[in-house]
């Protein structure tokens, strides 16, 4: 059975960076979102590798995981949020400590998305695709982004539901800060390749397509071993987000999952927005998605809330989830067991 962390009230949340860390100049904004945190009730303990960044990462791969594994068996600590991504976290996998993880939630995306996935899967534990901490600097948050805090403090048993935001943010505007750090201005539109109407439901299971499509063939990314142990033959059901790949290597990567078995026991994938998805000819992002729902025969949906054009809703890596996509607008109903 997956297992499912609890988020408490007042709860500590430890921050360390298995990926990049914050640069000198952007301390003070780093400050910030922490002191938000504190001001919600929050208590925040930071780690060593939050400060510092050179040559693509926080400090060394071991250093990293240490870090990691040392505020995963803390008692005091109860939920960890990196401040961001990065690039580099695939390093740190091979001397994470899987057999003694405490039984906390770990949010983030982008590159950390590779460290939620190994997790979940290595060990059947529950991890939290969404917000990454400096996103949550602002006055407020959002509605979409700021029902990470009810999502996390979900009891197993229990259901969350979760809707299609109204407006998500074309681009950063890192010069003209806003109340809410986000700049919503773009009507919301979750699209499918059918142009019809969609219910899907499955155990979710996905991230940011770039570094989780690096697990296939590793010890990290053992996918058949845990629908086994943990999915009752129930199909999975994928999201998935692009950061910089063009539509050549999207495909690239989706025929490589696809190859490696990763589709076999599939309900539905969803894709989030992205500013990434460029042409190369005339093969655009919608043709990819049109023939992988062709191949597979399932349905695809896609320009969800997830990734790095936000605001993005919350997705439990292992949860049960009932998708329904109606005139563009999207319902995430996840249950927890």
């Amino acid at each position: 059975m997956i297992k499912y962390p609890f988020l408490e009230k007042g709860a500590t949340i430890g921050v360390t960076a298995p990926s990049s860390g914050v640069q000198v100049e952007l301390h003070d904004m780093f400050k910030l979102a922490c002191s938000r945190m504190e001001k919600k009730g929050f208590k925040v303990i930071c780690g060593d590798t939050v400060w510092t960044q050179n040559k693509a990462k926080s400090s060394s791969a071991k250093k990293r995981a240490d870090e990691f594994n040392e505020m995963m068996q803390n008692d005091k600590v109860d939920i960890i949020i990196p401040p961001w991504g990065g690039e580099l976290l695939i390093e740190i996998l091979e001397y994470i400590d899987f057999e003694n993880m405490g039984e906390k939630w770990i949010l983030g995306y982008s590159d950390t998305s590779a460290l939620l996935l190994a997790i979940t899967l290595k060990t059947g534990i529950a991890t939290a695709h969404g917000t990454n901490i400096v996103d949550l600097r602002g006055d407020y948050s959002d509605d979409t982004t700021a029902m990470w805090q009810s999502v996390l403090s979900t009891n197993t048993g229990e259901s969350i539901i979760q809707y299609s935001s109204a407006k998500y943010q074309k681009e950063w505007q890192h010069n003209t800060p806003s109340p809410c750090v986000f700049h919503l201005t773009e009507p919301t539109y979750w699209k499918t390749t059918s142009n019809n109407s969609v219910k899907v439901q499955g155990r979710l299971l996905g991230g940011c397509i770039d570094v989780i499509r690096h697990l296939i063939g590793t010890p990290f990314g053992d996918l058949q071993g845990f629908q086994k142990q943990f999915f009752n033959d129930e199909p999975a059901l994928w999201y998935f987000e692009n950061c910089g790949l063009t539509t050549t290597d999207l495909r690239r990567s989706l025929v490589q999952m696809k190859l490696a078995g990763w589709f076999e026991k599939c309900s539905g994938i969803m894709f989030g927005r992205s500013s990434a998805n460029h042409p190369v000819g005339n093969y655009s992002v919608e043709d990819v998605y049109k023939e992988l729902s062709f191949e597979l025969q399932i349905p695809i949906i896609y320009d969800i809330d997830c990734g790095h054009v936000p605001p993005q809703i919350t997705f439990i890596n292992g949860a049960y989830a009932e998708v329904k996509v109606e005139d563009g607008k999207g319902t995430i109903l996840q249950h927890f067991k």
